[in-house]
């Protein structure tokens, strides 16, 4: 009989990637929606509601001895707009299964802006988040995985990037000689799917990427993009002070217009901070099955297409 194990965000980009696999991996999946949906398949069950539901919460979790948390928001105009999803969604979850006395084992999908907590909304939203998970520890079995960019087939927030590589510009926030790691979409799922495996519980915070030693730099991208497509690539410098005047500019229209915004203050903090390059040591010890299998170099000319 299958396991099962229950997902939030489950429709988002690395949720429902992460679903396929799961299910190809003969896993039944039990995924909170926040609209109706039906499946042709038995494998996977919809439940109908989100994360201020507690009764779907407890719908989705119940008997589930997997819960997987992605669901989060990345677009706000306020702390308090990334509170009530990234946050106060964890709590909820974390209640649901207290309620139903269960022993799960909870991973949480984060983000290594968690390790810069003061530099935006997101990034702090993220680390309290895992700050109230760890305060489970004496009644829950979890881990966190916070990975840096994640990129793959319907990823929308850095194919726009690539394709403007593709066309010959690059635009750069920030110092040219910036680190930043990357991961496919399919080794984060892998790892997860490692999590899910593993014979005892895997407990811990976890960053990962793909394991290019001191990850990438604005440079190091125009030198790749130069090789994979035989032409020539121009880093265009934006200016500190024009970008962090758009971004401000774009969060008051965001409260003026009622649209969340992903342009602002704080996501500028984070695209000029120096170093988001980690170490994947940690997790390949605690999951030998795993480790990254996927450069940008490989991939790069079949993202631009997909």
């Amino acid at each position: 009989m299958p396991k099962l194990v229950a997902i939030t965000g489950a429709t988002g980009f690395i949720g429902s990637v992460l679903v396929k696999k799961l299910i190809e991996d003969n896993w039944a999946v039990r995924a909170l929606t926040r609209t109706a949906r039906f499946s042709d398949t038995d494998a996977i069950q919809w439940i109908e509601g989100d994360l201020n539901n507690l009764t779907a919460l407890h719908r989705l979790v119940d008997d589930a001895p997997y819960v997987i948390h992605c669901a989060a928001t990345v677009r706000g105009n306020s702390f308090e707009e990334f509170a009530r999803t990234n946050i106060e969604g964890t709590k909820n979850i974390l209640r649901a299964i207290r309620q139903r006395q269960q022993s799960s084992r909870f991973l949480l999908i984060s983000s290594l802006a968690a390790r810069q907590p003061e530099l935006s909304w997101y990034a702090k939203s993220k680390y309290l988040s895992e700050q109230h998970l760890m305060g489970q520890s004496e009644k829950l079995s979890w881990a966190v995985f916070r990975p840096t960019a994640v990129y793959g087939p319907g990823d929308k927030e850095l194919k726009p990037l690539f394709h403007a590589m593709h066309r010959g510009l690059l635009p750069v926030v920030g110092k040219m000689t910036n680190r930043f790691g990357l991961i496919h979409v399919d080794d984060l799922t892998a790892a997860i799917q490692a999590w899910l495996s593993a014979a005892e519980a895997i407990e811990g915070v976890f960053e990962l990427d793909d394991g290019l030693v001191g990850g990438y730099s604005y440079q190091s991208l125009i030198a790749l993009a130069q090789r994979t497509w035989a032409r020539p690539i121009r880093g265009i410098m934006i200016p500190g002070y024009l970008i962090r005047n758009i971004a401000v500019a774009n969060l008051w229209l965001a409260r003026v217009l009622h649209y969340s915004a992903m342009l602002t203050p704080g996501k500028v903090n984070e695209l000029q901070h120096h170093d988001w390059v980690c170490d994947n040591t940690k997790l390949m010890d605690a999951l030998p099955a795993w480790q990254p299998r996927i450069r940008l170099q490989n991939v790069l000319s079949e993202i631009i297409k997909s």
